[in-house]
Order: C-alpha cells, then sequence, then structure tokens
C-alpha cells in the first residue's frame, strides 16, 4: 500500500502533560503519541498538529497527522493507536488525508470552551477540569462585554504571536457564556489564536463578571494594545474542543 497521510482526531486529559509539543525531559502530548505510533512501525521523525496546547490544558478535538504504511484498515489503526497510547489519551477517529493536507495552516476555525465552577469551597474532583471562583459571577454581563471581542482586532493586548515576528491580528467568529447551576461554560471560535490569548481573555470576562472592572477595558485594551489588569485564568479549565476545516 505505500505511505499514506493519515489524519487522527486526538482527545487527551492534559492534567499530567508538560503541553503538546515534544520535549527532552518532560512528559508530552506530542511525545507520547510518536511512542506509540513507532510500536506499529512508524518511521517518521515529527507528526503534524493542529495547535501546541500548554501545559495543564485538556482537549477533545486536537487533530494531528502524519505518514505510515499500513497494511490494515482505518479502525484497525485506531484500535492499534489506542492499545499503545496511555490511558490519558486516546484517538477517537482516523481517516485518510490528502498529501498536502497540514493540520495546522488548513484549519479555518478553532474552538476553545473554558468550564468555571462557582463555589466558596474547594472542590478537589470537579477543578481537575475547570477553575473554581467566588464570588458568583454575573452572566449577562460577561455576555454583553464579550460581544466587544467579536470580529476582526488587534488582539496584542491578550496575547503573543505563536511564531517570531508574527502578526498579532485574530478574527473571532463567536463567543459566548452559558450557565448551568453553579458551572459556566465559556466557548469561543476563532480562525486562530495567540499564546494565552483565550485563558487571559477568560480572565478579564470572570473578573469582569464578578464587577471587578468594567466592560470597558476590553475595547480600551483592543485600542491601546495594553491590558490593565495582568492575569491568567488556570490551564485545567481550558479544552481544544474543535477544529474546522
Amino acid at each position: 500500500m505505500g505511505l499514506v497521510h493519515y489524519k487522527v482526531i486526538l482527545l487527551y486529559n492534559g492534567s499530567e502533560f508538560a503541553g503538546f509539543q515534544r520535549q527532552n525531559d518532560a512528559r508530552t502530548v506530542q511525545g507520547e503519541f510518536e511512542a506509540g505510533l513507532r510500536k506499529i512501525e512508524w518511521q517518521g521523525r515529527s507528526i503534524l498538529a493542529a495547535g501546541r496546547t500548554d501545559a495543564g490544558v485538556h482537549a477533545m478535538g486536537q487533530v494531528v497527522s502524519f505518514h505510515l504504511d499500513w497494511q490494515h484498515g482505518l479502525d484497525d489503526l485506531r484500535n492499534a493507536l489506542n492499545y499503545y497510547l496511555p490511558r490519558d489519551m486516546a484517538v477517537q477517529s482516523v481517516e485518510i488525508a490528502p498529501d498536502d493536507f497540514h493540520p495546522r495552516f488548513d484549519a479555518q476555525c478553532r474552538c476553545y470552551r473554558y468550564q468555571v465552577i462557582c463555589q466558596p469551597v474547594r472542590e478537589p474532583i470537579r477543578e481537575v477540569f475547570a477553575w473554581r471562583v467566588w464570588p458568583k459571577l454575573d452572566l449577562k454581563r460577561m455576555q454583553e462585554a464579550g460581544k466587544a471581542l467579536i470580529g476582526t482586532h488587534d488582539f496584542q493586548a491578550f496575547g503573543s504571536p505563536t511564531s517570531e515576528n508574527g502578526v498579532t491580528i485574530r478574527e473571532v467568529f463567536s463567543l459566548d457564556w452559558q450557565q448551568d447551576g453553579d458551572t459556566y461554560a465559556f466557548e469561543i471560535c476563532a480562525n486562530a489564536f495567540l499564546y494565552h490569548m483565550v485563558r487571559r481573555i477568560t480572565f478579564v470576562l470572570v473578573k469582569l463578571g464578578q464587577g471587578e472592572v468594567s466592560p470597558e477595558i476590553l475595547s480600551e485594551s483592543l485600542q491601546t494594545g495594553t491590558l490593565s489588569l495582568p492575569g491568567l485564568a488556570p490551564a485545567q479549565g481550558l479544552l481544544l474542543k474543535e477544529v474546522r476545516y
């Protein structure tokens, strides 16, 4: 059959990973996935990925691709990979991709989800996948304020480029908050994101929802390129939900 380009949807619990990108002295998603690939005779040097999630960030829609000489079906490849991958990551699906497909550069939209819980006392189980905050949040205040970020803007105040001399202009397609009891889910979709952009936006919107800052902080930050409220939402609440092509 020869070398075929495969596209994989990858899920992982990021709690025990030092981020996605391979590192010599740390456990990473890329490192573990490539180790699993080598168990099925992969000869490549590096997989391709839609994005490099930070340490502690989770994913249910990470996209990776690689070339492999595999003599069996797609389900067999998924099952073989999952047999060798660690328990905190799994391949959801496998498909054949065009030979020139690139998970990062061909992506049209990326969607992230951030989960917040409002409780005055720590929640050891739920906090594995959420940021616990107190006092309570004003849902409508966060929803309304977030609209200022929709569209094409220079997001320099909210993150740094993912490559040297990279631009900081991004287009946010949608942004919304939903509440279910004491749980708040923030979802944001854009053509691409700056480093720490989602976590910094989440941090500002939560502080805004708690009444610590005014909604004008968002428009002012877009105009000036600086943010007067430093801080990042913790990594564990963030999930790469989907990459669209």
